[in-house]
């Protein structure tokens, strides 16, 4: 029995150290790149997503700003964050990011975010969403 609490005790202590070495989210080194390559021939200042809502990736401040109708970030906050709902897919299709529509998909603005893409936003709007 005590050889199984040593185990056990170890296992809990290893979890506790694992769970604090999440790695810190960039936005200039991680998050940035991603909006560049993924999504700013639409969310620019003058592309179709720009057009519609309001919302650019052009720069972290306008992104912070996010939308005609208000912010998609919730520092803190990814699942209460418009951002990732809309690239994660947890929102109906018609407002996923990016559009699947076959206008979109003919000039090549439908390349999904890959998961791992996904995970890096999510993690740095559940970071703080800083400008780092």
């Amino acid at each position: 029995m005590s050889n199984r609490h040593s185990i056990f005790s170890l296992l809990v202590v290893a979890l506790a150290l694992g769970a604090g070495c999440t790695r810190q989210v960039s936005f200039v080194q991680d998050v940035n790149p991603i909006l560049q390559a993924k999504c700013l021939s639409c969310h620019d200042t003058t592309g179709e997503g720009s057009a519609n809502s309001g919302f650019s990736v052009m720069t972290y401040d306008k992104l912070i700003a996010g939308t005609k109708l208000g912010k998609v970030i919730v520092p803190g906050s990814a699942v209460s964050s418009s951002l990732y709902l809309v690239i994660a897919h947890k929102t109906s299709p018609e407002i996923q990011m990016p559009p699947h529509h076959q206008e979109a998909v003919a000039k090549g603005r439908s390349v999904p975010l890959t998961q791992g893409e996904i995970d890096t936003i999510k993690l740095w709007i559940d970071q703080g969403a800083r400008n780092n």
